[in-house]
């Protein structure tokens, strides 16, 4: 459990994007929250390829996507079910880009 501390903090930060933030989102609000969380779930993926050394980081843009799914029926409707897509997709690249910034600043 010690071993994942960082990837498991970056997932309780991820989880506070998705379950808590919204709660202090207005109606009218609901794009710009969604931006806001797309965002918030790039950088996480960035850090968490960066300074993670194990293999289960690449499950994170698998789980990040289906730990969305409850929240959509909590906060939103069930159109908002595409966004579980925008997020695997959004994590996978933030992912790459943290494993790529990771190997040429290693060197």
């Amino acid at each position: 459990m010690k071993k994942y501390l960082k990837e498991i903090v970056i997932l309780l930060l991820e989880l506070f994007m998705f379950y808590i933030f919204p709660l202090f989102a207005g109606p009218t609000d609901a794009m710009g929250m969604v931006f806001l969380i797309i965002l918030a779930t790039f950088v996480l993926s960035i850090i968490i390829g960066f300074i993670s050394k194990s293999k289960i980081k690449f499950l994170y843009p698998i789980l990040i996507s289906i730990l969305f799914i409850p929240s959509v029926f909590i906060y939103y409707n069930e159109s908002a079910l595409i966004h579980a897509l925008w997020y695997l997709v959004i994590s996978i690249i933030g992912l790459l880009v943290g494993i790529i910034f990771r190997s040429l600043f290693r060197k």
